[in-house]
């Protein structure tokens, strides 16, 4: 019995950790709904009060001060329950903010450690062979996201099959074009210091995709490096893979 208990105890412990952003911000909707119904529900009492304090005064009309000083007590509820609630809120934003501050670092720590472990590879094995296994790679990426399962964008800026990884949509365009752009979106990286992912699907002729303006780059992290690798898809057809040496991340709007 005692172990299932602790199980369960732990259980209980785990759930609350995981979800205590959703918990607290449900329980500060839930509260700050019960204050504004509480303070209605104290209005009339606060307006009883105050007419007794006037009738007992003998004036028509209190001061502000004495208006308070007369009228607070019924509102002591609502505002324990306003003040416990504000607490729940800051709290899951708190829990929410201390999460991805986590993440993102974790993200850059990874990213890093790629970076260098793909410097090593091609100090290792060379720049060629180090190319040769990205086309695998790349390859790979094109054999498991078919082409029949999505339709091919026609930007009007080209005829060549492309495909971009971070979408993982195909389209018609020229790496001429792509670079024309990425060289375009670079420049304004410079002068703004940083840039959404949508920003740059709609210089390549992409529409916005969900999150996008969620994503960018940062100047902090350098300019966008793209990577060019041609595959060939299921029907043979070249298909031109475009990667990036450094990838989109949340929080690109904020210099370090």
């Amino acid at each position: 019995m005692n172990n299932k208990l602790a199980n369960l105890l732990k259980t209980t412990r785990k759930f609350i950790g995981k979800h205590s952003p959703k918990i607290l911000t449900g329980m500060g909707v839930v509260g700050m709904i019960s204050t504004v119904v509480l303070a209605v529900k104290a209005t009339p009492k606060a307006i009883e009060l105050i007419e007794t304090e006037k009738y007992d005064r003998k004036e028509e009309k209190l001061s502000t001060i004495d208006t308070v000083k007369v009228a607070w007590k019924p509102y002591v509820p609502a505002m324990a329950l306003g003040t416990v609630s504000t607490a729940c809120l800051i709290g899951a934003s708190s829990i929410n903010y201390k999460r991805n501050a986590a993440l993102g670092a974790a993200y850059a720590l990874s990213e890093s450690t790629l970076i260098r472990y793909r410097d090593k590879v091609i100090d290792t094995i060379g720049a060629q062979k180090e190319k040769a296994i990205k086309n695998q790679v790349d390859q790979d990426v094109v054999n498991e996201n078919k082409i029949t399962n999505g339709t091919v964008i026609v930007t009007g800026k080209g005829n060549a099959l492309c495909m971009d990884t971070l979408s993982g949509r195909y389209f018609r365009s020229d790496i001429d074009t792509i670079k024309k752009a990425i060289n375009g979106i670079n420049r304004r990286l410079v002068y703004d210091h940083y840039i959404s992912l949508n920003e740059f699907y709609g210089e390549i002729g992409l529409d916005n995709v969900k999150n996008g303006s969620l994503l960018g780059w940062n100047l902090d992290n350098g300019l966008i490096e793209p990577t060019f690798s041609t595959c060939l898809a299921e029907n043979d057809e070249p298909c031109i893979v475009i990667d990036y040496a450094i990838s989109p991340k949340y929080d690109f709007d904020k210099l370090m």
